[in-house]
């Protein structure tokens, strides 16, 4: 039988199992906090029938996607988490009450080309708030709070959430004459940090027809260093300017009051977002010491989320944090805090006897206090059973041989300090309980 050589697909992330342990602990942070702000885990199907997941699709997008036939059935998997909620919502809504937040953490599949740090098979973490009809700006406020609680128990402290709204460049635009050219000159701007001012402004005049004196006067506005300072002088001037305004000043006066210190968000209206579905308020965020990232965390507010399966206006706002990319990141940059524990169990027990029940017994009673125990009973020497417990990190081993059965007690080693003590049976479970629990104590990110 020939042999075939085993290998992972490009683009298609694959852990070994320390990694793997780093990555769920992230990941379980991430559940642990939106579920604090009430949001509803969900789970959509990975695969959708293609007519559903594309009906929005198009450009790139639609080459991206990874389409299938299975019998008469036009397939396709999802490339993001937000169609397929759209869908939900639509499918739900005399079922669902609104306003519907709701969290979910999953794969997706986009057929681009792979490259450092970009994946065709990756988890994205996102949260929505759908409203019926109507959404209070109050939960544009929340979001960024939401945003900087995740990534503080996360452990990441240098990171600034950038704030703007849609209907600001979308009105300035139309005071200064640019309502014609206005996806172009909102897709150029969004390339601002990439290609800088000299570029973006050549980009606005020599393609797009932009006058010369009215691309120096946007970029001038929208770099400023006091951008609300700079918008109120266009006050009156347009009516959507003026409402994306006094919604973000909205959003900025309770971002203090929802836990969001002033040095960890800015207002940066050159955050345009690409996306032609934001509406509102939009938000990225970025790691301060490393920018050549970009941005870790992005979205914003939108006015219909299921417009293509339903009549019902359903306005909303969410956030999406690319969870395989910043793994990536934080992994290549060396943050990812090596002191926590990543063994699969917390004690390995090491029967010493022909007789097994002590040791089954044993491992039944650390289980039921919530200590992590491996039994182990394959007939090695002890040596190699010693290196297989320091091969998988396990921090502690136990030994239950006849001394100890008889005497009613079991050796437990402490692999990182290499003391060994004897505790009664009937109180090892706790003393191991303790134990872990502290080893456990930190953020997975160490900056």
């Amino acid at each position: 039988m020939e042999r075939i050589k085993p290998r992972t697909l490009s683009g298609f992330m694959e852990l070994l199992p320390a990694r793997q342990k780093q990555f769920d602990r992230i990941r379980e942070i991430l559940e642990k906090t939106y579920a604090l702000y009430g949001f509803t885990g969900l789970d959509t199907p990975v695969i959708e029938s293609s007519e559903v997941l594309l009906a929005k699709a198009g450009g790139e997008t639609e080459k991206q996607i990874y389409r299938f036939t299975k019998g008469d059935s036009d397939l396709s998997l999802r490339f993001d988490l937000t169609v397929p909620l759209a869908k939900y919502v639509a499918l739900h809504y005399n079922e669902l009450s609104f306003p519907f937040r709701r969290y979910q953490i999953g794969k997706v599949y986009r057929g681009e080309r792979a490259q450092r740090g970009r994946f065709r098979e990756f988890y994205q973490a996102d949260i929505d708030v759908i409203g019926d009809g109507k959404l209070d700006i109050i939960n544009e406020a929340e979001i960024p709070a939401i945003i900087y609680q995740t990534f503080t128990a996360l452990g990441l402290n240098r990171f600034r959430i950038r704030i703007n709204n849609r209907k600001i460049l979308n009105g300035l635009f139309a005071a200064l004459g640019l309502s014609e050219q206005a996806g172009d000159v909102m897709r150029t701007i969004d390339k601002l940090e990439k290609i800088g001012p000299e570029k973006v402004k050549a980009i606005l005049t020599e393609d797009f027809a932009v006058p010369p004196p009215t691309a120096g006067e946007l970029l001038s506005v929208i770099q400023a260093d006091a951008p609300l300072a700079a918008l109120r002088a266009y006050q009156g001037k347009n009516e959507m300017l003026d409402t994306g305004l006094s919604e973000l000043e909205t959003v900025v006066k309770y971002l203090g009051d929802f836990g969001v210190p002033q040095d960890h968000f800015a207002i940066d209206l050159t955050i345009a977002r690409g996306l032609d579905y934001y509406t509102g308020t939009v938000y990225e965020t970025v790691l301060l010491d490393h920018p050549e990232v970009g941005s870790v965390c992005s979205g914003g507010r939108y006015d219909n989320l299921a417009e293509y399966y339903t009549e019902k206006q359903l306005p909303g706002v969410g956030i999406s944090i690319g969870l395989t990319r910043l793994f990536y990141v934080l992994e290549e940059q060396g943050l990812l805090n090596s002191d926590l524990p990543t063994a699969p169990a917390d004690v390995l027990i090491l029967p010493m006897t022909e007789a097994l029940s002590p040791a089954i017994a044993f491992a039944t009673a650390c289980r039921g206090v919530g200590v992590k125990a491996q039994l182990y009973t394959e007939p090695k020497k002890f040596k190699a059973k010693m290196n297989y417990a320091d091969r998988i990190a396990v921090p502690f081993v136990a030994f239950l041989g006849e001394d100890e059965v008889a005497g009613g007690v079991v050796s437990l080693k402490d692999m990182t300090s290499g003391d060994q003590v004897q505790v009664p049976l009937a109180k090892a479970p706790g003393w191991l309980r303790q134990r872990v629990e502290g080893r456990n104590q930190g953020a997975p990110v160490k900056e």
